[in-house]
């Protein structure tokens, strides 16, 4: 046997990987830019960014409320960095807590309405901490099939029974929570708005039919609700009107909120000791002062962002409509989030879209599984407060262009 054939049967811990590094590279080879190697060599603002050398309009940051830019939340960043330096170098069990750890808690606590804040260094980390924490070996975490990885990592870290139910269906996680031993402890796990396709959960019937079942607590991740959705801007679970129902809220600071971190919020009598059993939170280095100033700062804004709300509503209603029109296939039949999202019929469909409307000046994001459902390939818009109406029907002609030039449209 050859040295070139004994090379080609070796087999090492990449092994697995194969497959999708020779789809890559294939994708690679037909000219294609790689869709996650993008540099934005200078942000403008919240919706503006120069890539290769072309401005170019931003359709793919989560930066729903326009908040990375917000004179007052940069102001407040520069002034914690001075005052208290860069970083922490470690937890706040061990290390302690800096004045703007405890400040960016009681926003959030003003902000909820609630007696418990926690807050961790990524929306991942929360959901990590808080899931595996709360369910353990013997308890279920019952969870619709189509959550965030965050979710499912959580449910594992925690070593508990995982039960999926279909995709926002009231009918089957009612039937599954039927199934499960009267006496045992359940975590339902929930999402307000969904990443991929921006769809909403139908929250109050969710929640009536967990009730039927004992034992039950409920966690309501709303990463994508907060800021957009509710008077107060909470989330979905606040526009629907089942706050008094939901026990723990999980959400992240990368989103709405501006920058980077993860929070949950609770009134349960018990919750601080948390701080004391939850690994991701014990034994990661806590946030910057400078990103819990700025996280601070942002909360407390959002809590009178009225307007703002209005606008991105506007915005999406308006963009939603104009992709239909032009006869797109999008995830809803109506605008349900700041997130639309364009079904493409494969791949190679989903690259060239991707591709042209970048060289238009338009970045969105491109999605595949296992990130979306098998089959699914889409390229998914988040919209901004900070994009006007003249950029959103900017957007709307360089779909239609994009569309044209790949046959996605006629």
């Amino acid at each position: 046997m050859t040295d070139a054939a004994i090379a080609t049967e070796t087999r090492d811990l990449f092994s697995k990987f194969d497959p999708l590094i020779n789809e890559r590279e294939a994708l690679l080879a037909t000219g294609v830019r790689d869709p996650y190697a993008i540099v934005m060599d200078q942000v403008l603002s919240p919706t503006r960014a120069i890539i290769k050398g072309k401005e170019t309009i931003l359709l793919g940051t989560y930066n729903y409320m326009g908040m990375t830019f917000d004179p007052d939340v940069v102001e407040a960043g520069k002034k914690a960095l001075d005052e208290f330096g860069a970083g922490t170098t470690g937890s706040r069990v061990l290390n302690g807590t800096y004045q703007g750890h405890k400040e960016v808690e009681d926003a959030l606590k003003e902000f909820y309405g609630t007696s418990g804040a926690m807050v961790f260094s990524t929306g991942y980390q929360a959901n990590l901490g808080i899931i595996s924490t709360l369910a353990g070996k013997g308890d279920y975490v019952v969870l619709d099939a189509d959550s965030h990885a965050s979710i499912y990592d959580g449910c594992a870290m925690g070593n508990a029974e995982i039960v999926r139910f279909r995709h926002n269906s009231v009918e089957d996680l009612d039937k599954r929570l039927g199934r499960l031993p009267a006496d045992a402890l359940k975590l339902v796990v929930l999402e307000g708005v969904y990443s991929m396709l921006g769809d909403v959960a139908p929250l109050p019937e969710m929640v009536a039919a967990i009730r039927k079942h004992p034992n039950c607590m409920i966690l309501c991740d709303e990463a994508h609700g907060m800021g957009f959705f509710g008077p107060n801007g909470r989330g979905a679970y606040e526009e629907q009107g089942v706050e008094g129902e939901i026990d723990f809220v999980v959400g992240t600071f990368s989103k709405s909120v501006g920058t980077v971190g993860g929070f949950c919020v609770s009134n349960h009598p018990k919750f601080e000791i948390l701080r004391l059993v939850c690994r991701p939170y014990v034994f990661t280095a806590s946030l910057p002062p400078s990103v819990v100033a700025t996280a601070a700062t942002s909360i407390r804004k959002l809590m009178h962002a009225g307007e703002k709300r209005a606008h991105l509503w506007k915005n999406s209603q308006r963009l939603h409509q104009g992709l239909t029109d032009l006869g797109f296939k999008l995830g809803s039949a109506t605008p349900q989030s700041a997130i639309i999202a364009v079904i493409l019929t494969d791949q190679m469909q989903a690259v060239a879209m991707w591709q042209t409307l970048l060289e238009l000046g338009l970045y969105v994001n491109m999605a595949r599984p296992p990130a979306t459902p098998a089959g699914t390939f889409l390229l998914r818009c988040s919209l901004c407060a900070e994009h006007s109406d003249e950029q959103v029907e900017q957007i709307i002609a360089m779909f239609e262009t994009a569309g044209k030039a790949t046959g996605a449209i006629n």
